[in-house]
């Protein structure tokens, strides 16, 4: 069975620091495109990160540049978001999703829902003090 298991969420204060990780069961991420999205309460899902298959190429959303990193350890089947100097409109649902590299390129990702396969269940962020 093929699955994507978020862990890493809870309650964090105003300017404080989490990591999420995903690990990946059933299938190798080595050749997939990772992409990290949130949905807040009567928000649409919102791209927050992705990191290429070859690891050499990556986005990051606006509303997050400078504080949140997306990274992935192909030995470890696992990838990782790095969040830090957290704000409570950060807080969310975070899903880690895989999907095949957008044109067959290695260095490319995309921060569309539609451009992934395999979707997390999900892991809550809430940042409040």
């Amino acid at each position: 069975q093929l699955q994507l298991v978020e862990s890493g969420g809870g309650l964090v204060q105003p300017g404080g620091s989490l990591r999420l990780s995903c690990a990946a069961s059933g299938f190798t991420l080595d050749y997939y495109a990772i992409g990290w999205f949130r949905q807040a309460p009567g928000k649409e899902r919102e791209g927050v990160s992705c990191v290429s298959s070859s690891g050499g190429g990556t986005d990051v959303a606006d509303s997050v540049k400078g504080r949140f990193t997306a990274s992935r350890d192909n030995a470890k089947n696992t990838v990782y978001l790095q969040m830090n100097s957290l704000k409570p409109e950060d807080t969310a649902v975070y899903y880690c999703t895989a999907g095949r590299p957008p044109l067959n390129i290695q260095t490319m990702c995309l921060m569309a829902p539609g451009a992934y396969d395999y979707w997390g269940q999900g892991t809550q962020v809430t940042v409040s003090s």
